[in-house]
């Protein structure tokens, strides 16, 4: 009883805080429909900024509402003025909020690349545009088997959105994974992780495609919930006992910017690296598992 009067307090301070901040981020979208360049340069910092704020009163609620043990190694090396690629594997929603946390104010704030359509989703299009998500466009094979003369368009047209990030420097987070790792999910794959889905390797080798020379490092986050998987709810209502997050700093790899889409040889080196990285995230999982 006493966790779920926990829960729909949590619950009303995340809204109230999340409201509170859409409302600049959102205004801002329109001020940033302005077609200066100086004065969109300004306005996006000062979104960002509201969006910083956002997830700074949100781990603010969470230290009030919940005992939470937080066990995060890695963190020393890490700079807000750099440019990042950070991957992690994906067990609950609750890693979105665990990733925004332990990096939050020590590296720019995190941005997921979007398919172009959603920029047209009412109001949340606005905010991602205005807090400059990368929107990605991807043509099917199918696609360009009717019309060859688009091929490579995507990634152009993707590398000439991610321009702004040369002078501006931004965190892209990818799910490597896909989706929520499940039992289940496990089991339909017959994944060869203990611990882990099968990481999937198009949309890592995409943002590198698009912005490879631009990015710096790599962050391979590993996040483990001695206590089991939570839920969202779960979180909120205090019941997570202890997280581990593991941060491992890696450079970006040249020989990983080739052209993975069309070059079978450069996917097969792509696969075996990505591969090679999950096989130690698997084992990272396995021995916390077993201090857990």
């Amino acid at each position: 009883m006493l966790n779920n009067f926990i829960g729909v307090i949590s619950m009303l301070f995340y809204i109230t805080n999340t409201i509170f901040w859409a409302i600049p981020i959102i205004l801002g979208s329109l001020l940033k429909l302005i077609p200066i360049k100086l004065w969109q340069t300004g306005v996006t910092h000062i979104l960002d900024a509201c969006a910083t704020a956002w997830v700074s009163v949100n781990s603010v609620i969470q230290r009030i509402t919940s005992n939470t043990q937080w066990e995060v190694n890695g963190l020393q090396k890490l700079s807000s003025k750099d440019w990042y690629l950070v991957i992690a594997n994906h067990q609950s929603w609750v890693d979105i909020l665990v990733l925004q946390r332990i990096f939050n104010r020590k590296i720019p704030f995190l941005k997921f690349f979007l398919k172009k359509e959603l920029i047209w989703v009412p109001v949340l299009g606005l905010a991602w545009w205005a807090l400059d998500f990368p929107f990605m466009k991807r043509y099917k094979k199918e696609f360009l088997l009717k019309n060859p003369h688009l091929k490579g368009k995507d990634l152009e047209t993707t590398r000439k959105a991610c321009e702004k990030f040369r002078f501006k420097p931004v965190s892209i987070m990818n799910f490597v994974e896909g989706t929520r790792w499940t039992a289940a999910k496990h089991k339909y794959q017959q994944s060869n992780f203990q611990h882990l889905l099968k990481p999937r390797a198009g949309g890592v080798a995409f943002v590198l495609n698009s912005m490879g020379d631009q990015l710096h490092k790599l962050l391979d986050v590993t996040i483990h919930y001695p206590g089991g998987v939570p839920s969202f709810w779960d979180f909120v209502c205090g019941k997570v006992k202890q997280i581990n997050v593991n941060v491992n700093v890696l450079p970006i790899n040249p020989q990983l910017l080739g052209d993975y889409f069309d070059c079978a040889e450069q996917r097969e080196k792509f696969q075996a690296w990505l591969n090679q990285l999950w096989l130690e995230k698997d084992r990272t999982l396995k021995q916390l598992t077993t201090q857990g």
